[in-house]
């Protein structure tokens, strides 16, 4: 093998040289400077990109912001009109038990009357009656019929004496 031989390591080592400080020019004065190009294209992409991103999730933070404020104003004002309808509701409900309670109030006030009267026409009654029942059962009893103004007085003065 010639690579082994010690007589041809001399010239070896000088094409390796050579060679080597070819290799370190060529990748030191073209490719280099290249991949050094991309990378800095690359990392001025990705920079972009990030700023890009954090501009982005601020517009979506502030559109969130807004969407939430948005929300809160809306929830508030429909609490605010459930409780101006509940309260319409509950002024309505309370005019009309007043109005069912005044018209019930007239209604008992008018039947009160009635049952007055009518207490006072069958109190009137019932002296004509008890005189009326007095006269024919002294006229049973005793054969004749008393005078009509005798009885009456007679069941005036026993109807005072029961009334309290």
């Amino acid at each position: 093998m010639p690579q082994l031989d010690p007589a041809t390591f001399p010239t070896q080592i000088l094409w390796l040289a050579i060679t080597f400080i070819v290799l370190y020019i060529l990748m030191w004065r073209v490719a280099l400077p290249r991949v050094a190009e991309v990378l800095k294209t690359r990392q001025g992409r990705i920079d972009n990109d990030l700023d890009m991103a954090t501009k982005l999730k601020e517009e979506a933070e502030a559109v969130l912001g807004a969407y939430e404020k948005a929300v809160a104003e809306a929830r508030a004002e429909a609490q605010a009109s459930l409780r101006d309808a509940a309260a319409a509701v509950a002024a309505e409900a309370a005019r009309q038990h007043a109005e069912w309670g005044e018209r019930l109030a007239d209604q008992i006030k008018g039947a009160e009357d009635r049952i007055a009267s009518a207490k006072a026409q069958a109190i009137a009654n019932i002296g004509s009656i008890a005189s009326g029942a007095v006269r024919q059962a002294t006229e049973r009893l005793v054969g004749t019929a008393p005078d009509e103004r005798t009885v009456s007085i007679a069941v005036a003065a026993a109807m005072k004496s029961r009334r309290p």
